[in-house]
């Protein structure tokens, strides 16, 4: 190996000694990259399936496994090695005497984060560890930079983000957290599906951003020299399909906002949305709970779960208050005070609002309700019937057209999910289209887009509908106790360094 000609990252004196061995299993007539390695068991399957062996009792037939190296402990012509795979932890025991002197030659130049496959017959030790006495092993992958400390994970959080695969192997809570997401996204998918929706795909990209009220990312297409969007949302595709006649349809995928990055943001995120032809918002909330209770039990939680340390119940049906009464109740404001010039003023002053008489009200209204109800909000909570101006999307209410029949469905100060029943009137609809278009002409970067092509499609009549989406990174944060949208996202976006 010439030194003079590494990359910078394997200059450290642990990697030169780690490449020297390298070299030294090169000349020893092995490929330190293994190739396919067939295993008959996992760690834990192991364990499992020899658990009846007493001390000293070895097992009659072989097992094979392969795994990453956590300790090596060397005692001159025997050693012990422990590998990890994504079940857990198991023993090996090698004899030089079994293994023969070349195979012995290889096991001294391995090092803790090396993969390697071993075959062999279990046994107990007499401290009662069921222990693989290996016959043969096969190095499948040196590594080449050392493991972070006592395998307790990397202590530089950024780090963390930064390289989650070193994360992901020194670190048993966070794989214990993705496998987890995992298996919630199953849960959601098999209880959809089980009641009859079908998955879709949309656009990623496309000549316009809808469907939500959000800043998008700007792309170019050379071939066909226009200007793009990646979706800040699935909504107006999803209701496409509910116009051409597919009546229960999903999309679990990825939405782009080009907004700011904090605990609880990341530009690049995950969300489902849910459309079903002939409901409403009341069974968009069924569903919800329907939702959280089948998610949590596939995280493992109970319908009581610590989050930050506090206790949240997810028993169900879940609180519900209007906005006007929550807004009321813990800012003493109704949604029609915030509508007036004056009133709006004085409540802009008192929670520190930045707000101008004549500016549209409903931005306030928002901006109120974050700051005097949402930090009360910990048990789930659905706060119902928001305000026309801030829902262009969501059918008016018949008793009172100000407001709308939508929810949002807020946990430990978050929201987790926002739901209508759907617009089908196109008139209606272009009618908000146009006030929101109205904004963006004044310099609401994030107001909606007037989509002529979703009109149509409505004009060509949608059933009425409930729509619902719900942001699984957030859910996954919840069910895994995660302080950050960080912990639960594989690769977060990151500042350049």
């Amino acid at each position: 190996m010439d030194m003079e000609n590494l990359p910078q990252s394997l200059r450290g004196e642990q990697e030169r000694e780690r490449l020297n061995k390298m070299d030294a299993v090169r000349k020893l007539g092995v490929d330190p990259y293994g190739r396919k390695f067939s295993r008959s068991d996992n760690t834990a399957s192991a364990k499992d399936k020899f658990s009846y062996l007493s001390t000293g009792e070895e097992s009659d037939s072989q097992v094979s496994l392969a795994g990453r190296i956590l300790a090596v402990r060397s005692h001159g012509k025997t050693a012990f090695l422990t590998i990890s795979d994504v079940y857990g932890n198991i023993q090996l025991y090698f004899r030089k005497d079994v293994l023969g002197e070349d195979s012995f030659a290889v096991l001294k130049l391995l090092d803790i984060g090396d993969i390697i496959g071993v075959s062999g017959k279990m046994f107990r030790t007499r401290t009662g560890e069921l222990t693989v006495f290996a016959s043969a092993f096969e190095l499948l992958s040196k590594s080449l930079h050392p493991m972070p400390e006592k395998w307790h994970g990397l202590k530089d959080v950024e780090l963390k983000y930064r390289r989650r695969y070193v994360d992901l192997i020194a670190d048993e809570k966070s794989r214990a957290t993705f496998i987890a997401r995992s298996k919630i996204v199953s849960s959601i998918r098999n209880l959809l599906d089980a009641r009859g929706f079908y998955e879709m795909e949309t656009p990623c990209m496309s000549s316009l951003a809808g469907g939500a009220a959000a800043r998008p990312f700007i792309t170019h297409h050379n071939s066909l020299d226009m200007d793009m969007y990646l979706r800040i949302a699935t909504e107006l595709h999803l209701k496409r399909c509910l116009v051409g006649g597919l009546e229960k349809v999903y999309e679990i995928g990825r939405l782009f906002r080009n907004e700011g990055i904090d605990t609880r943001h990341n530009p690049e995120f995950t969300t489902i949305e849910i459309y079903e032809a002939y409901s409403d918002y009341e069974g968009m909330m069924k569903l919800a709970e329907d939702i959280f209770k089948t998610t949590a039990a596939a995280a493992g939680c109970d319908q009581t779960i610590m989050y930050q340390g506090r206790e949240i119940s997810l028993k169900t049906p879940f609180e519900r208050i209007s906005m006007n009464d929550a807004l009321m109740r813990l800012a003493g404001y109704s949604i029609n005070d915030l509508r007036n010039p004056e009133i709006a003023s004085q409540a802009a002053e008192k929670f520190g609002i930045p707000y101008k008489k004549g500016e549209p009200c409903g931005h306030l209204i928002e901006k109120v309700f974050d700051a005097a109800v949402e930090p009360h909000l910990v048990n789930p909570t659905f706060i119902t019937d928001y305000p026309v101006e801030i829902s262009p999307l969501a059918k008016k209410r018949v008793d009172d057209p100000t407001l709308t029949y939508r929810f949002e469905l807020f946990i430990c100060n978050m929201e987790f999910a926002n739901a209508f029943s759907e617009i089908n009137d196109p008139l209606d609809q272009r009618e908000r289209f146009e006030a929101q278009a109205a904004l963006k002409a004044s310099g609401d970067e994030e107001a909606h887009v007037l989509d002529e092509d979703f009109l149509c499609a409505l004009e060509y009549g949608m059933p009425p509908a409930g729509g619902m989406g719900i942001g699984i990174d957030r859910l996954v944060m919840l069910l895994t106790d995660s302080p950050s949208i960080r912990d639960v996202i594989l690769f977060p976006t990151l500042k350049l360094r």
